[in-house]
């Protein structure tokens, strides 16, 4: 009977899809070229180092470098194994959904277990420094400064958010920890050791994993890109219809509660499905002041988005990495953020004698036209870079067939 439901509940979702795009066509294709754009132009020129430089490292053995050192710090605050550091640190610099996509290749690998896998997705997807301090902060606020509460709440949240899943399959877990306790100490002449040993018994020459590499990262990033073009167009199509303003009055009474303007209920109920725009509107709201919407923001950002978590989703679906602990730290993440986002917006915001941030800038003018020049420019040259990395796969795929 559950399973009927579920078949009933995805067709008729799929058939209100493809009816509203035969009535609404202009409306959905300009989500459509609208999600398109940012993809083409931002998302993949800015996550294709990474995701490349990510599957090398793991297939030279740095990450089993790594994570001999880091063993000391991850395992008592996390209860992850040292390579987790590895996924949290790219995840960090690079945004969503980097950690998910090095979690899988970790565990792929035998690096991680089940559960280890689990409490690591659930804190290594966070939104990258550029995205809070470019797009958000003076994107949309026009003012850098919020970046720095926005950036301080976010990333201690996260980290938070693994402190407390490391409770998280205890239990389970039982006959796992008495082997993490006999690990040896840390050394580096042990960690060069892992990592050679590593990538000796990796038996692809030098090209092949170059090669695979960027594969590897470009047929992740096409994935992400084509979730981005649907949530765009999904989102669109459910305020046409009026859905999104019927469901927002279940936020008014949570906004109520919070003591939030309930005027933020739809902004935000468009954030909870696609960050960028959700965030866009509730920066344009003259119903509330700023720390009411910065602490909206927060939460979204913390709560990722479903655009993003359909992303990690369909990243951890071929391995036995289970999605429900993910999303149940997406909403802790996103309340911790908040929380925090209140805590230090006059102590980083309003007082910023109380914080000097050296080489961030702290007052509005020159700093910010130079941020949006930045931006400007990377927009220029994003579709450059997509479409060379583009071109570069199809010969790689090309050789390969004529060797095959």
């Amino acid at each position: 009977m559950k399973q009927q439901i579920k078949t009933i509940a995805l067709t008729g979702i799929t058939a209100f899809i493809a009816i509203s795009l035969i009535k609404y066509p202009d409306q959905s294709l300009e989500a459509s070229i609208r999600g398109l754009n940012m993809w083409w132009e931002i998302v993949f020129p800015s996550l294709l180092p990474f995701f490349i430089t990510a599957e090398l490292l793991i297939g030279f053995g740095f990450v089993k470098f790594i994570g001999v050192l880091c063993e000391p710090i991850m395992r008592p605050l996390f209860n992850v194994p040292g390579a987790g550091s590895f996924a949290w640190a790219m995840g960090m610099a690079s945004g969503y959904p980097t950690g998910a996509k090095i979690t899988a290749r970790l565990r792929e690998q035998n690096q991680l277990t089940q559960i280890q896998a689990e409490r690591l997705v659930s804190f290594t997807n966070a939104s990258s420094p550029l995205f809070i301090f470019g797009a958000v902060s003076v994107g949309f606020f026009y003012d850098v400064k919020l970046g720095i509460v926005l950036a301080a709440a976010h990333y201690l949240g996260n980290a938070l958010v693994g402190v407390c899943m490391r409770f998280y399959g205890r239990k389970e877990e039982k006959q796992t920890v008495t082997l993490a306790k006999e690990k040896q100490s840390v050394s580096i002449i042990r960690a060069f050791r892992e990592m050679h040993r590593t990538r000796m018994n990796d038996p692809r020459p030098f090209g092949k994993i170059v090669g695979d590499a960027v594969l590897n990262s470009i047929q992740t990033l096409v994935m992400v890109g084509g979730f981005i073009i649907l949530f765009s167009v999904f989102t669109k199509l459910l305020y046409i219809v009026g859905i999104s303003q019927a469901v927002s009055v279940l936020f008014q009474y949570l906004l109520k509660i919070a003591s939030i303007p309930v005027e933020l209920a739809l902004p935000m109920l468009s954030g909870l499905f696609e960050i960028t725009l959700g965030t866009n509107l509730i920066s344009q709201s003259d119903a509330a002041n700023l720390l009411e919407k910065i602490i909206v923001v927060s939460f979204i950002l913390g709560f990722n988005g479903l655009s993003v978590q359909a992303q990690v989703a369909s990243i951890i679906a071929p391995s036995d990495i289970r999605f429900a602990p993910y999303f149940f730290a997406r909403i802790l993440h996103g309340l911790f953020a908040a929380v925090l986002t209140g805590v230090f917006y006059t102590p980083l915001y309003l007082n910023r004698t109380s914080f000097d941030f050296k080489g961030v800038p702290v007052s509005s003018g020159p700093q910010e036209e130079t941020w949006m020049q930045f931006l400007y420019l990377f927009a220029e040259i994003g579709p450059i870079i997509t479409f060379s990395f583009l071109f570069i796969a199809f010969l790689i795929l090309v050789k390969r067939w004529r060797n095959s």
